[in-house]
């Protein structure tokens, strides 16, 4: 009996480990501007309109003020979330199709500084 319950909670738990990693690590967070999207270090992430669904192209100096929100191996795609692969092979986050960054100038969570900037970029949205 005592064997049946601990593979429970062994199954139980590794349920939970591989859930962890089914959906980008993303949340929602207060801002000025209202409801935003945030990486796991609650600062806010955005779309670039000079993108397309499934290409990013922010490259170069771009990616050195906008970081690419990077996903890493194990991260699987749901829902509104995909995975993208950038012209280097690194692999992003998009949502909706659209790859989702970090602007360097926003210093803590709820932090909007790139919304509306040079009318290219937008704050993501739940």
């Amino acid at each position: 009996m005592k064997t049946l319950c601990f593979l429970a909670a062994l199954a139980a738990a590794s349920a939970l480990a591989t859930a962890a990693f089914a959906a980008a690590p993303v949340k929602t967070v207060e801002s000025a501007k209202g409801k935003v999207l945030a990486g796991e270090n609650g600062k806010t992430l955005y779309t670039f309109k000079n993108d397309k669904a499934g290409t990013s192209n922010c490259n170069g100096d771009c990616e050195k003020a906008w970081p690419p929100f990077m996903a890493d191996g194990k991260a699987k795609a749901e829902g509104a979330y995909s995975i993208i692969t950038r012209k280097d092979g690194m692999k992003q986050w998009a949502k909706d199709g659209m790859p989702l960054y970090f602007f360097v100038k926003d210093a803590k969570s709820g932090d909007v500084a790139g919304d509306g900037f040079k009318g290219l970029w937008n704050a993501a949205r739940p």
